[in-house]
């Protein structure tokens, strides 16, 4: 499953939500987790991503021909 930059703010965004929230140690300490290595894959996803475009080619497909 694929995540756009949204999709990981929102979550990233639900997570601190969630930790701020939690009075038991514990469930705080597994949504850090998460959000730690949501954090971790995101930057390494950019990272990647961007370094895929140096050559100066980038493929942009329009899906939107399916919705017709």
């Amino acid at each position: 499953m694929d995540f756009t930059s949204q999709d990981i703010a929102v979550i990233e965004q639900a997570l601190q939500i969630a930790i701020r929230s939690q009075s038991e140690s514990g469930k705080a300490y597994s949504y850090q987790e998460v959000l730690s290595k949501l954090k971790t894959r995101a930057s390494a996803a950019m990272t990647s991503s961007h370094l895929a475009f140096q050559d100066g080619y980038r493929f942009d497909y329009d899906d939107s021909a399916d919705l017709e």
